[in-house]
């Protein structure tokens, strides 16, 4: 029985070339100048551990091959011994089940990576259409986020919030920090649409309302250049709950960047510099966003398919309350509204990596054939 999927040699040669240079690096980690520079050895780290996968299932792929043959051969020595060829073809089958599932787990770890996708980011959640209700499903989404992000072991912080009238928020911001938080973010960026009886309806009648969710990648000067003559910044009392403080001093921020329009204000913190810090922050994480989404459109006009994460303003999910499900309109798959209440959303983004993988495999395969 030959092998019904093999790794063609250029890939082989490309995967060489990659265990290669992770032998050299899990070399130079006993090197004492690496020892002693710890920032050095954060990064040498950080770079083997990028492709350790790649090479660990490579390396049992390797060693397959090498049993399959002893398979192969033991088969064609058996003769007429039935229980013989029997083990061998049974072995033989069992490798080659192994090898196909590495084959495509190896594939997947050489696909293109998403250069944001180990950073930070700051998650916007914008109430919609809809008036309070709008705010209410803001600050249920908010709730339902922070439950997925403590049970990812991340850490959030709130930079920005405008609380609703009757409860939740018109719009709120936060930080989020921790393992590759941007991957799997990401895909909640878009149009959250619900449909239910709001608490203040007399009638009984499901009303529809929107948030928007955005999910900006974390960024430095280095990304993103601002030219001090295009903000306008003003400072003004924060107003509020915080006691004697809040109102006699400016501490709150108005930022304009002229350029885009973008305006931020900041009354998280208590002192005006750390509200500017923090408005620096969102304005250059909104600039970065912009020009993130210029490429991917780009990217998605010249591969001529709605991949990936799709626009900002794509619909993504229907939560329908009477029905108790969620709809994720890009999975085409409906999941339990219980559940993603509790903060389970891994199903649904497991689910929108494994669609995305998929494409871009097909993508390979058909790239290779033209």
């Amino acid at each position: 029985t030959s092998l019904s999927m093999v790794l063609d040699s250029a890939m082989k040669s490309r995967l060489d070339g990659i265990r290669r240079s992770f032998q050299a690096l899990t070399e130079r980690l006993a090197d004492p100048d690496v020892i002693a520079d710890s920032n050095l050895l954060r990064q040498v780290m950080k770079d083997r551990s990028q492709s350790e996968e790649t090479v660990q299932a490579f390396d049992e792929y390797c060693q397959l091959e090498t049993e399959l043959e002893g398979a192969q051969e033991l088969f064609q020595e058996a003769g007429d011994d039935v229980e013989m060829r029997e083990m061998a073809r049974s072995e033989m089958k069992e490798i080659e089940v192994r090898l196909d599932e590495l084959e495509t787990l190896i594939k997947i770890l050489l696909l293109p990576k998403d250069p944001n996708d180990d950073r930070n980011c700051m998650l916007e959640i914008r109430a919609g259409t809809g008036g309070s209700e709008a705010n209410i499903f803001a600050g249920d989404l908010l709730d339902v986020y922070r439950k997925f992000m403590s049970a990812e072991g991340w850490q959030v912080s709130m930079m920005d919030s405008s609380p609703g009238d009757d409860g939740g928020y018109k719009n709120v911001v936060l930080e989020v920090k921790g393992d590759s938080v941007y991957s799997k973010l990401k895909w909640e960026a878009g149009v959250h649409r619900v449909q239910r009886v709001p608490a203040t309806e007399t009638q009984g009648r499901v009303h529809t309302s929107t948030a928007t969710v955005a999910i900006m990648p974390e960024c430095d000067e280095v990304d993103v250049k601002i030219d001090p003559k295009d903000i306008e910044m003003s400072t003004m009392r924060s107003g509020g709950a915080g006691g004697q403080n809040v109102n006699k001093v400016e501490t709150a921020v108005d930022l304009l960047h002229k350029p885009t329009g973008i305006r931020i204000k900041c009354t998280q913190e208590r002192s005006q510099l750390k509200n500017k810090e923090l408005a620096m922050k969102m304005l250059m994480a909104r600039l970065y966003d912009i020009e993130n989404e210029k490429r991917e459109a780009e990217e998605r006009e010249r591969r001529g398919v709605q991949i990936g994460t799709g626009g900002r303003s794509e619909k993504i999910r229907t939560y329908n309350w009477k029905d108790s499900r969620v709809s994720d309109h890009r999975l085409g798959q409906n999941f339990p509204l219980q559940n993603f209440l509790s903060g389970d959303v891994g199903p649904i983004i497991d689910g929108l990596i494994i669609k995305d993988q998929e494409a871009k495999l097909r993508q390979l395969s058909e790239d290779a054939m033209n």
